[in-house]
């Protein structure tokens, strides 16, 4: 036999209804001040109350059956998931459940406190349909290990990043799933550094992800409350960096075409656009996560702002992805550029103001070797993944870094990619240079990438990338994340990493033309062993 459910309200409620569970009934019963009510299988105390004025509640559920989606040791089903060092995530209902993310939520809430300064986390998210019920079982979770949830509400993941700073904070959760499709969903860690978990930090996490969370007795649960001045922190930042005139670009009132996908970008871009004198044409604006596009900024997505841009006669395109970390641009000729160019003109820009080295990862356009030669600073590479930039440029005091998916890093903002901070750039880099942004582009260079997926190999990969290397003859080689192979003098490269879900091999290459790519694609796919 199971034990009881035994109530004593103090007056808090008037009536229960407890659903016990299959072959259980569903017990409601008055509950007056004083009484207990008794019901075999579960033990609930509702008692007292926070210092936030919440009544204080502990549920033993002694000798019940595990829920589904948890094994013992509180290990759940990830098989649907992509599980990384600094997030999980997954599609909506098919693997990913409110469960799933009160489980991860609770193990890094519990890591928090263990090692964050204090016991107040940051939540925030996007704009994604499943958003506000994923906010409610993470804020939850992190209540139940007694962390003081502060709420900044739909917002850009570097509002969230920037306020983890802001707040002194023990650490922060994004409920976002970036730039994938409608259907899916996440949780981003963050780390008191307003960056995300790096590997040694996920490592730790894990550890109580996989093993028993400890839960804050009713006398030790967290609080909860708002705070609705993310944006507007993050904001006023953005326009006090040095590198902006802000005069100066509001004196060219610029004709600017914005795509916010109706993500988390209406809440900052349209105010900053105003802020910087900005005659702004608009779409999807609206805050409801119901995506017109595929979310991805990238330029096959991006025919109704190149649309917009035609018709409204505008200086520049501006298109975000939900969460507000990418920013990819169209010229005036209402063309897409491609991403690339978003971190290359940024670069551009900082380094006439602030010499120094520049980080990147080993997937990005060589763009930036272009870039970062003709301002006679060096460009290095990391690992794919925005935190191993963040951690390199740290360690080498770079003023700019970032990915070549739009992602620009301004550590005088944050160590994060922030599309706010890469669309003030390029506007004062448009005021500066008074051309038009398809000139500015075509002085750069233009290249051509290819990407593809192989089946993984049989045998060991390392044995794999050191056949290639031999076979091919690459001047460059590095083995940093998988294996890049690069040819400086033919100004082409190639990028193969395993990856981390699935079992294939991506291969990346970039040649002056998309002939050459192409072919040194099949030529690395070729090389692979069988």
């Amino acid at each position: 036999m199971l034990s009881e459910l035994r109530i004593r309200n103090f007056a808090l409620i008037d009536r229960l209804s407890v659903r016990l569970g299959p072959g259980l009934n569903v017990l409601t019963g008055e509950t007056g001040a004083g009484k207990t009510m008794v019901v075999q299988g579960l033990s609930l105390l509702f008692g007292g109350r926070s210092d936030a004025g919440f009544p204080r509640c502990l549920l033993s559920s002694a000798g019940l059956p595990a829920q589904p989606t948890e094994r013992s040791g509180g290990v759940i089903d990830t098989s649907k998931l992509m599980v990384g060092v600094s997030g999980v995530r997954g599609r909506v209902g098919d693997g990913l459940t409110p469960e799933v993310i009160a489980h991860f939520a609770a193990a890094f809430g519990a890591y928090a406190v263990q090692n964050g300064p204090g016991r107040t986390v940051v939540i925030g998210r996007d704009s994604r349909v499943s958003g506000a019920m994923f906010a409610r079982a993470a804020t939850a979770a992190l209540q139940s290990v007694g962390c003081d949830v502060v709420d900044v509400g739909v917002v850009p993941t570097p509002s969230v990043q920037l306020a983890v700073e802001d707040l002194g904070a023990a650490g922060g959760l994004a409920v976002t799933a970036s730039h994938n499709p409608i259907e899916w969903n996440a949780l981003k860690f963050i780390a008191p550094s307003g960056m995300f978990l790096d590997a040694e930090q996920g490592k730790a996490m894990r550890g109580l992800l996989e093993g028993e969370i400890p839960r804050a007795g009713w006398e030790t649960l967290g609080g909860w409350r708002e705070d609705g001045g993310a944006v507007e922190r993050h904001l006023q930042k953005i326009l006090s960096l040095p590198f902006l005139e802000v005069e100066k670009i509001r004196e060219r009132q610029f004709r600017v075409a914005l795509d916010c996908v109706r993500g988390a970008g209406g809440t900052i871009f349209s105010r900053l656009l105003e802020e910087l004198g900005c005659r702004v044409e608009a779409i999807n604006l609206e805050m409801d996560g119901r995506f017109p596009r595929e979310p991805e900024p990238v330029a096959a997505n991006l025919g109704e702002l190149e649309a917009l841009v035609r018709s409204s006669g505008a200086d520049v395109g501006l298109a975000t992805d939900p969460d507000v970390d990418r920013l990819s641009l169209v010229s005036e000729k209402g063309t897409a550029i491609g991403e690339d160019y978003t971190l290359a003109l940024a670069v551009r820009l900082i380094l006439r103001r602030r010499p120094g080295p520049v980080v990147t990862n080993l997937s990005t356009s060589r763009l930036l070797d272009d870039v970062t030669q003709a301002a006679g600073v060096p460009l290095i590479r990391a690992p794919v993944g925005e935190i191993n930039v963040a951690r390199r440029m740290e360690a080498e005091g770079a003023p700019i870094g970032g990915e070549g998916n739009g992602g620009v890093i301004l550590p005088d903002v944050h160590l994060t990619r922030d599309a706010p901070v890469a669309a003030a750039l390029i506007l004062q880099l448009l005021a500066d240079e008074g051309r038009p942004l398809s000139e500015i582009a075509a002085e750069i260079g233009r290249y051509e990438i290819v990407k593809e997926k192989v089946p993984r190999p049989a045998g060991s990969l390392d044995d794999a990338y050191a056949q290639l290397a031999e076979k091919l003859a690459a001047p460059g080689v590095d083995r940093q994340d998988g294996l890049r192979l690069d040819w400086p003098e033919q100004r082409r490269w190639a990028h193969l990493r395993p990856s981390g879900t699935e079992p294939i091999v991506r291969i990346i290459a970039e040649a002056p033309t998309v002939e050459e790519a192409r072919d040194l694609v099949e030529s690395l796919r070729a090389a692979l062993p069988r």
